[in-house]
């Protein structure tokens, strides 16, 4: 039995954030949001109370990524870059090319007063931080390994390619790499040494409440209010396309079977999506009678598909059977062992 099993807690807050698929990061994303709108002075304290619960985020992540890579061996390299290729493919480039292909027939003003704009910055990006928590509990090293999907279709890129903004699609071939590069040093230190890959094991639990706060600061609750029914359903309808796309990924293309369910988590938005109606706006004038509504829109859809992507996913799996407890252990158990003979 696990020394940590025999504890017993006054108030249940790690286990009863658990029992909400993503809660780990859900109810710390909620209480950040909650902060940043009504409290925001709290945050610019300065010292380490900004810098843990307000700007922490992108060095966190870092560290949660480089932990992720750890987990990546050899044998499994292979299937993680098969499960990143099909998570972009049904969670960015197909999502992509069917919104295009409905601002073809609606133009940008798109459907029910949800601009072409809107709907393209919901669905062709994911939520990394989310899909490591997720699949931290429900996956294995290989979905771990996929956040790279993450990783490439983060920001504007997609949505500028996709929209046709004639050369403002040239995203610096550096920005991508210095996304990358924390997973392949992980996977590097990883590989030479197992016991470094058990000691950062831990590191989930560790680093997703904070960064997951952090993220929570800068969304506006007033711009999600505002962006009304519309947000929520554009939030909606984002997870329930791009999340049967990816289950199908997960069930025709990685044969996956009854743990087709994972893919579903990747079915959300990124808190810096809310950033890229104006990106675009600024980028090509022909968006910014829409960028004001989009934004809201956006806000609203990131917090929706946060709640809705892993409660729809935890519920397939729990469905077809395939929650599966610990499914690394016996691999790392295995792989410590036989690093301990040679």
């Amino acid at each position: 039995m696990v020394a940590g099993s025999k504890i017993k807690s006054r108030v249940p807050l790690f286990d009863g954030m658990n029992r909400i698929p993503g809660g780990i990061m859900l109810i710390p994303l909620i209480l950040g949001s909650i902060v940043g709108t009504f409290a925001p002075e709290f945050l610019e304290m300065g010292n380490f109370t900004t810098a843990l619960f307000k700007n922490s985020a992108l060095p966190l992540i870092g560290v949660l990524i480089f932990a992720t890579g750890m987990q990546i061996t050899l044998k499994t390299s292979g299937p993680v870059l098969a499960t990143t290729g099909t998570i972009l493919l049904t969670k960015s480039l197909i999502p992509a090319g069917l919104v295009v292909l409905l601002g073809t027939f609606t133009g940008l003003d798109g459907i029910l007063g949800v601009s072409i704009l809107a709907l393209i910055v919901t669905m062709d990006n994911s939520n990394g931080g989310l899909w490591l928590a997720f699949t931290g509990r429900y996956g294995n090293a290989t979905d771990r390994g996929a956040y790279m999907a993450s990783a490439i279709n983060d920001g504007p890129f997609f949505s500028m390619l996709f929209l046709g903004a004639a050369g403002l699609a040239d995203i610096p071939f550096t920005l991508l790499l210095a996304a990358v590069i924390p997973l392949l040093a992980g996977i590097v230190v990883g590989n030479l040494d197992a016991r470094w890959t058990e000691i950062m094991r831990p590191v989930p639990n560790i680093v997703i409440p904070f960064f997951a706060f952090a993220l929570g600061t800068g969304i506006n609750l007033g711009n999600v209010v505002s962006g009304g029914l519309s947000g929520i359903v554009v939030g909606a309808i984002g997870v329930l396309i791009t999340g049967t796309l990816a289950y199908f990924g997960y069930r025709w293309i990685l044969r996956r079977g009854n743990q087709s369910g994972i893919g579903i988590a990747s079915a959300t938005t990124a808190g810096n999506a809310i950033a890229t109606p104006a990106i675009i706006a600024a980028a090509d004038p022909a968006f910014a009678p829409y960028m004001e509504v989009a934004t809201a829109q956006v806000a609203s859809a990131v917090l929706v598909s946060a709640v809705l992507a892993p409660l729809l996913a935890a519920w397939v799996l729990k469905r077809q059977g395939g929650i599966v407890e610990n499914p690394d252990a016996p691999d790392a158990d295995t792989e410590l062992a036989e690093s301990k003979t040679v």
